[in-house]
């Protein structure tokens, strides 16, 4: 739809399943040769350019402004994350990036299975949703962008679209591991791609951009400081941190896309990105050591948890 050039701001408001994100730029940053993860500024500036080309056209950057923003996710409380290595230290980070985008948060605890391992709780769906609508209301949003892919929220689009607000949705589909080493695929809601006024095929752009898209995508990704490595870590005495009855202590075989082998006679035990604490996984190499823990997968093969840094070889 093109419109006028008098035409007034078009206020866009922006809601994030944070779940979903989540894994979204664990994928870009550990398993799609990317390998980094996306930028809420870049993300915002691609959001910014796709509205006014569907809306105003080429030269409608400007008048439109992303209004209101909102991030939503289940995360585990503080007694459980300071298990986790620097988990809190990365959750305050990531914090302070939506703050600093004017992104408002709001958390939900994540439950547990009786296993211990996580899950997300869908009542965090049901509060986007709630909030989502309440907002479009009062606020008058001419357009909602949603980050998710749930079918969970069509009931929410229609509602949106009742309210005559236009929906644009930013979707991904992959296939990836968990963090039990089972292959999953991530495929979004074709009931949601049809309520919605604007279905944007992210990984499609990604991987094939435009020529006059090449920018864009160029800045939905973190630049990575080569700093950060942490490839200095000395090694630790033994008392210095008792591993506890059930962690164990091997080396990395090999890291691949998203997961690695930690070698463990007789069988090498696989490790997902999500099974790292207290390091990135793109830090580990090959021949560095690591305590980890053992646990189950749904298939009834032993996998690695918990894995964690604790030397390198010279």
């Amino acid at each position: 739809m093109q419109l006028e050039k008098n035409k007034e701001l078009i206020r866009i408001g922006v809601f994030y399943d944070g779940n979903y994100f989540f894994h979204v730029s664990n994928y870009y940053n550990y398993v799609h040769s990317k390998h980094s993860r996306i930028s809420i500024s870049g993300l915002h500036d691609f959001i910014r350019n796709k509205v006014a080309s569907v809306e105003y056209g080429p030269m409608g950057f400007a008048h439109c402004q992303i209004v209101d923003a909102h991030y939503f996710r289940s995360r585990p409380g503080a007694a459980e994350a300071s298990q986790k290595g620097n988990l809190l230290y990365y959750d305050r980070v990531f914090d302070d990036i939506l703050m600093s985008e004017g992104i408002t948060t709001h958390y939900l605890p994540q439950k547990s299975n009786a296993g211990g391992s996580s899950r997300f709780d869908k009542s965090i769906d049901v509060l986007l949703a709630l909030e989502a609508f309440d907002l479009a209301f009062h606020n008058r949003f001419d357009v909602i962008v949603l980050i998710a892919s749930d079918s969970d929220y069509v009931p929410l689009a229609r509602k949106l679209n009742s309210l005559g607000v236009r929906i644009m949705l930013l979707s991904w589909d992959f296939d990836y591991r968990d963090d039990y080493g089972n292959h999953r695929v991530t495929r979004t809601s074709q009931d949601l791609l049809n309520m919605v006024t604007y279905p944007v095929y992210m990984e499609e752009i990604i991987n094939e951009p435009k020529p006059e898209e090449i920018p864009l995508v160029e800045s939905l990704f973190v630049n990575k400081d080569s700093t950060t490595k942490n490839g200095d870590l000395a090694p630790k005495e033994e008392d210095e941190e008792p591993l506890g009855e059930d962690y164990e202590v091997s080396t990395i075989l090999s890291v691949k896309s998203g997961y690695g082998f930690i070698k463990y006679p007789p069988l090498n035990l696989f490790f997902h990105y999500e099974a790292v604490v207290g390091c990135d996984f793109n830090d580990l190499e090959p021949g560095d050591q690591v305590k980890f823990r053992i646990v189950t997968n749904e298939k009834g093969d032993d996998v690695a948890m918990d894995v964690e840094l604790t030397s390198r070889p010279l």
